[in-house]
């Protein structure tokens, strides 16, 4: 293949978002002849949304000193900001910095003002943010957003009101921030955003609603990033994000085996090159390993998470609270509740709520239940609702109203009813059922437990199982022999039927007719509800 066929092919490529293609046949290019500067920059797109970040700095350097070898100053700036991007979302922090310095300098020179002005200086609105600067990043986003409107540059005004929106959901002025997203989005639908700046947009948006407790965008926008993905089938940048956010909204729908499917491909994604997936990947990952009780398994993950710039919360106090480590759990959610944002504070307050209970603190579980009651006031979302309402029957609950605690937690199931979150119903039937024993009506506390476990057990929510059974005692004792209950305790600590197999003897034949006739005598349908039994009625 000639290089000039190779180019040929390489622009159609890109033209028709074929990533892998273009990336090999501009490649091929640029290996025989070298590129312009221009067809340099089609293959530093096509290297980024591939998951070589790396490559595409090395590559829009070359565009950059190509341009300004021509004199091209506009081309040179541009890449400049770029490269910047590049470097930030690499982690690079100081080499991006000198080509903000750079890019900046430049667009300040060019003979004509032009909307380059507002790209080069994204960077540091983002790095004012990313510091919890948000007054700064407000007026800097303000500034580029200015720009943008004055040179009419769709693309850079959508990259504007993205960071102006999270700006102020950081600030708890969500309803706001969500009108900015609308406008970011609206720009993408319409076709005005180029793929780097709209896979950016989409992963942002999403990750920003589900802290702000809005599962309608949060569900639209997963839905919209899932199709945008699937029609640029060898695009890997933002594909691990987006499995990422998949993985949380299986998991709040009860799909929990989705969701770790989910979760394990966007972490393959991510050791593939996707690294905007680096937190979401992992955390995801432990998020389905803490439901079920793997809580070893659930750590590793969370660490992983914790080595990029973000914290592993509330996950990870929550793991602590649910492993006996209640004080571990109050230290690191009162640390982090501190030390953050307002808008991702008011995230973390359901699990302040726990917490706090866990360890006695009721002044502080009553003033988290309460700022989450106002936020739902100002700003209701059926999803706040429901949270806000589940947290006031905890904290009523706790200070033995328990008729108050009964009504607030019925609202709080007939919302996540609504929102089908089947664990989340079944936590505040849990409750219920202790709000009606107080109340003194046994019979309906029975129902309301015997609903909630019959959820666990199909979850295999094993620490929620074992949870109701400190409360309500073994109401379900199992017809198990004695060694289909030694082949249940090891189906609970993670063996395969091989390893069942060799710690007890048996062939793995043999094993797989024991697991089989646990499961038809238990009802349940798989290894997670195996083990969520066994820590149910204390065989673990």
């Amino acid at each position: 293949m000639t290089p000039s066929t190779a180019l040929d092919l390489g622009r159609t490529a890109v033209a028709e978002r074929r990533w892998a293609e273009a990336y090999e046949r501009l490649g091929q290019a640029d290996s025989s002849d070298g590129l312009a500067a221009p067809d340099l920059e089609l293959l530093a797109t096509s290297a980024s949304l591939r998951g070589e970040g790396t490559t595409a700095v090395d590559v829009l350097t070359r565009a950059h000193a190509s341009y300004l070898a021509a004199g091209d100053q506009v081309g040179a700036t541009r890449t400049a900001g770029w490269i910047a991007l590049e470097l930030l979302d690499l982690g690079d922090v100081y080499r991006s910095g000198a080509w903000v310095a750079r890019g900046i300098r430049m667009a300040d020179e060019l003979p004509e003002p032009s909307a380059l002005a507002g790209l080069v200086r994204i960077v540091p609105a983002l790095s004012e943010l990313m510091t919890g600067n948000t007054a700064e990043a407000v007026r800097r986003f303000d500034e580029i957003g200015e720009i943008a409107e004055r040179f009419h540059d769709r693309e850079l005004g959508a990259l504007a009101a993205l960071g102006h929106g999270q700006c102020l959901v950081a600030a708890g002025a969500s309803a706001e921030g969500l009108a900015q997203f609308d406008q970011a989005m609206l720009a993408v639908t319409a076709g005005e955003v180029s793929p780097i700046p709209a896979g950016i947009i989409y992963c942002a948006m999403i990750g920003t609603c589900r802290i702000a407790f809005d599962l309608q965008r949060a569900l639209e926008w997963t839905a919209a990033l899932d199709h945008w993905c699937r029609e640029q089938p060898q695009l890997l940048a933002f594909t691990g994000h987006c499995h990422a956010h998949r993985a949380a909204l299986f998991l709040l729908h009860g799909a929990w085996a989705e969701a770790a499917a989910a979760a394990e491909l966007a972490d393959s994604r991510f050791r593939a090159g996707d690294h905007g997936a680096a937190w979401g990947a992992p955390y995801q990952l432990a998020e389905v390993a803490r439901m079920r009780g793997e809580f070893r398994a659930a750590e590793k993950q969370y660490r992983r998470a914790g080595e990029t710039p973000w914290e592993p919360q509330p996950g990870l106090a929550l793991l602590h609270l649910a492993d006996g480590r209640a004080q571990l759990a109050q230290s690191e959610i009162r640390r982090s509740a501190a030390g953050t944002d307002e808008g991702t504070r008011r995230h973390l307050l359901p699990a302040v709520v726990d917490i706090e209970l866990a360890n006695g603190d009721l002044a502080a579980a009553r003033r988290a239940a309460d700022e989450l009651g106002a936020l739902n006031r100002s700003w209701p979302t059926p999803m706040l609702a429901a949270v806000a309402a589940f947290a006031e029957g905890q904290v009523l609950l706790a200070q033995g109203d328990a008729a108050g605690a009964y009504s607030q937690l019925r609202a709080a199931a007939a919302g996540w009813r609504n929102l089908d979150a089947p664990y989340e119903v079944a936590r505040c039937r849990m409750l219920m059922g202790r709000a009606l024993t107080a109340l003194g009506d046994d019979e309906s506390a029975a129902g309301e437990f015997d609903a909630a476990r019959e959820v666990f057990l199909e979850l295999g929510a094993a620490p929620a199982l074992a949870e109701l059974t400190d409360l309500v005692g073994d109401r379900r004792p199992g017809p198990l022999t004695s060694r289909e209950v030694e082949v249940l305790r090891l189906v609970s600590t993670g063996l395969t039927n091989r390893g069942i197999a060799m710690q007890l003897s048996l062939s793995e034949k043999t094993v797989a007719r024991h697991l089989s006739n646990i499961f038809g005598k238990l009802g349940l349908s798989s290894r997670a509800a195996a083990t969520a039994y066994a820590y149910e009625h204390g065989f673990v």
